[in-house]
Order: structure tokens, then C-alpha cells, then sequence
């Protein structure tokens, strides 16, 4: 076992289960032409098996000490970033003519404002595969209607297919979360399944609507879009935000 201490600051909990590992991988599959990108590599694990097996592997580690001890250990042709990644230029590592692949077990403190960060970078991401929290994946999958159903659903599937592969328990970590995990798919749309004339005017649109849950359209987005308009693209001011489907909110924005 590592002497590295967990260090609860960067929600550290690390992969130990070489079967799981195994299944990432199958899942991710590198191949020889690929530029990755690791997020999170703690202690490693996941990233000596991509070494090599990429023509290009960058991994992005805010802990000093982990970096440290991963340029030790990891092969010259791996490029170790000490970093935020919540600031992290992800473009800036893509070829001239190609897109990255991004793997990683997320940090789940940081995990919802990560997706939307990399969203914003998704023109030169090919796909992701990412361990996060269950219930995050959940909420990133969910159809309309349901509690799991929320901005983090619209923003997400708006922006990328979204296809949950795997749970994982919480032994398969070292220290164990108190909750299940779950591996995920992310694969920027070529083309947005709805058009949206302006993203910051739907991203606003869809923040607000889910502000506050319990209450509905014309009190949610007062200000933002007349009930009248609403009405005049057939939907009910006196709707709930988790009812509309992602038409529905990109009809709102474009209005």
C-alpha cells in the first residue's frame, strides 16, 4: 500500500481494484494514435496502463506529492501537468489535426463544475470516459420527469451523449467512499440534437428554471420569458422546470 496519505481537501479516494481497471479500459480502448488526457491520476494505476498504449498521454494532478512521485515512476513520453483542473486549458494539449480523449476518476467535490468546465471545451474533445459519483451519472442521464432530472441533465445532454456503463462499489477504493460510483461515456455531439440560437442566453434560461424546484415557469422565469410566450409555443407558464424536455428549453431560449 502507498504511503501516501489521502488527502480529503482534493476528495482523494483511489482505485485499487485491478478488475475495474480492467473494465475502464476495455471500455476506453486506446489505441496507438490517440493524444489522452488523464484527469486525476492519484496514485497511478489507471495511467501505467495507458502509458504506451497512447502516441500522446498528458495527466493533469493538483497534488504536488502524487505529481512528484508520478514523474519518478511514469515513462518520459507521459507529460505530467501539477494543475487545478477546474482552470486547466485542455485545448491547448489537442494536435493540430485531431481532438483529445479524456479519461479520469473525477475528484466528486469538484465533479459537477468540472463537466461544465470541459463542456465549454468540447470542440476539441473527441469523448470521456469518467468515474464519478452515482448519483451525479444519474442525474447526468435522466429523462424528464423524475427527480434525478435537473439543469445538470439538460446542460449535459445537450452538449454530449451521455451513456452510463458501470457501477462501482465502494471497496473497489481506498479510503472507500460513502457512496456507489458509477463509469460514463461522454461523446461531444457533432451537431447539437436541438438548435440553439445562443448558448449563454439557454444556459442562463435553464439555470434559472431550476433555481428553485418547487416552483413554476412564470415564477422561475420572470423577467427572462413572458408567460405569454410561453403560452404561444405550447407550453404551460404553470409547468414545472423537470417536465420540459430539451426542446422545450432550447424553444424558450431561441424565442
Amino acid at each position: 500500500m502507498s504511503s501516501h496519505r489521502p488527502r480529503k481537501r482534493f476528495g482523494q479516494h483511489f482505485l485499487r481494484d485491478h478488475r475495474v481497471v480492467e473494465r475502464i479500459l476495455q471500455a476506453f480502448q486506446p489505441r496507438a494514435g490517440d493524444s489522452v488526457v488523464e484527469i486525476g491520476p492519484g496514485e497511478g494505476v489507471l495511467t501505467h496502463e495507458l502509458a504506451g498504449k497512447a502516441a500522446k498521454l498528458d495527466v493533469v494532478e493538483i497534488d504536488r506529492d502524487l505529481a512528484a512521485r508520478l514523474r519518478e515512476s511514469l515513462p518520459q513520453m507521459v507529460t505530467i501537468h501539477n494543475a487545478d483542473a477546474l482552470g486547466f486549458d485542455f485545448c491547448a494539449l489537442a494536435p493540430a489535426r485531431g481532438r483529445l480523449r479524456l479519461i479520469g476518476n473525477l475528484p466528486y467535490n469538484i465533479s459537477t463544475p468540472l463537466l461544465f468546465h470541459l463542456l465549454d471545451q468540447a470542440h476539441c474533445i473527441h469523448d470521456m470516459l469518467f468515474m464519478l459519483q452515482k448519483e451525479v451519472v444519474d442525474r447526468m442521464a435522466a429523462a424528464p420527469g423524475g427527480k434525478d432530472y435537473g439543469r445538470l441533465s439538460v446542460m449535459m445532454q445537450w452538449g454530449a451523449k451521455v451513456e452510463k456503463l458501470f457501477d462501482v462499489a465502494p471497496g473497489a477504493f481506498y479510503p472507500p467512499p460513502k457512496v456507489d460510483s458509477s463509469v460514463v461515456r461522454l461523446t461531444p455531439h457533432a451537431v447539437p440534437p436541438v438548435e440553439v440560437h445562443d448558448p449563454r442566453r439557454f444556459a442562463e434560461i435553464v439555470k434559472a428554471a431550476f433555481a428553485q424546484r418547487r416552483k413554476v415557469l412564470r415564477n422561475t422565469l420572470k423577467g427572462l420569458v413572458a408567460p405569454e410566450t410561453m403560452e404561444r409555443l405550447g407550453i404551460d407558464p404553470g409547468r414545472r422546470a423537470e417536465t420540459l424536455s430539451l426542446q422545450e428549453f432550447a424553444a424558450l431560449s431561441n424565442c
